[in-house]
């Protein structure tokens, strides 16, 4: 009779004990600008891999494209209605995003990644320093140029992947001005903004060549530019005269790099971002002091450098 009863008691416990353990896991979305990208899917990689580490549960949400803006709003409004313990977003547009987040962070502490928005409601904000990230690129960009050619002269242009993007805008900033402070023989002889298309990046370079024929150098400022600036170098066969300088990568990209196709990939720590920013997010709705910024930093990988271990680590992250 006394062990029917412990038994009993055991199972009892057991029976209340579950689903106390479940409740008790908060749940904190991430949101993101496109879930189809190999850089969003490195990122979300990241979060979920946090999620498992600090028993959080982790709903990967997102655009269907970077430009949807209306639908990332929308996105945000519905992850708030659900009372989550903490949002992390990477904002698709800066102007547009500032109201949503501001009223969003009435009613739950919000942390920024990536990309930033027109608010100063975040509770912490995890991102590469883009304005470094150009400068960066355009250091890169003049010692090819510098290796192909012996000195860093010459035209050179950037395509800025979409306009009125906090972090590609930051990007294209910092690599004007190193090139002002730093570079007086390279000219900057086109500025382009394209539409977030690998054509349209595909189009504006071949444009770019067929116009500048003197032209040594191109900063493509996102993974999508970055994809059509290559086609069109490889297009026209100028690997190693042409210098491409790409920001993130794929496989597309890093093979385009052992290729000599690109001359460089400045890339960025997605996966670090995601699950930081994840990490971050519980601390803060435990009601802890978090840095209000984070610069998860950024790296210049060249053919020379791809296989050393970091760049590897950077290049092939686990996504699955």
């Amino acid at each position: 009779m006394k062990k029917l009863l412990l038994a009993t008691i055991v199972v009892s416990v057991a029976a209340f004990s579950a689903p106390a353990v479940r409740a008790a896991e908060p749940t904190i979305p991430i949101i993101v600008k496109d879930t189809t990208s190999f850089y969003w899917q490195i990122v979300l990689a990241g979060a979920r891999q946090a999620g498992k580490d600090l028993h959080v549960k982790v709903p990967e949400l997102g655009a269907q494209s970077e430009s949807d803006i209306n639908g990332q709003i929308s996105i945000l409004e519905n992850a708030v209605a659900e009372k989550p313990a903490a949002i992390v977003i990477s904002p698709t547009q800066f102007q547009a995003l500032g109201k949503p987040i501001d009223e969003a962070a009435k009613k739950v502490k919000v942390i920024g990644i990536d990309s930033s928005a027109d608010s100063k409601a975040f509770t912490s904000f995890l991102t590469t320093d883009n304005e470094q990230g150009g400068r960066i690129a355009a250091d890169g960009l003049a010692a090819a140029i510098q290796g192909a050619y012996g000195k860093a002269e010459g035209d050179v242009a950037v395509i800025n992947s979409l306009p009125g993007v906090g972090s590609l805008d930051a990007r294209v900033k910092g690599f004007k001005e190193e090139l002002a402070a730093k570079y007086p023989g390279l000219k900057l002889v086109a500025d382009k903004v394209a539409d977030g298309q690998a054509t349209t990046g595909l189009n504006i370079t071949t444009d770019l060549i067929t116009a500048n024929p003197k032209l040594r150098g191109i900063f493509a400022d996102n993974l999508i530019m970055a994809q059509g600036a290559g086609q069109a170098v490889a297009e026209n066969k100028l690997g190693g005269k042409l210098m491409l300088i790409g920001f993130d990568n794929d496989d597309k990209l890093v093979k385009f790099l052992r290729d000599g196709v690109i001359a460089g990939l400045v890339v960025q720590d997605p996966y670090r971002m995601g699950y930081d920013g994840v990490k971050t997010a519980l601390a803060a709705s435990k009601g802890e002091k978090v840095a209000a910024f984070v610069d998860t930093g950024a790296n210049l990988i060249t053919k020379a450098t791809m296989d050393t271990a970091r760049s590897q680590q950077l290049l092939n992250p686990k996504v699955k």
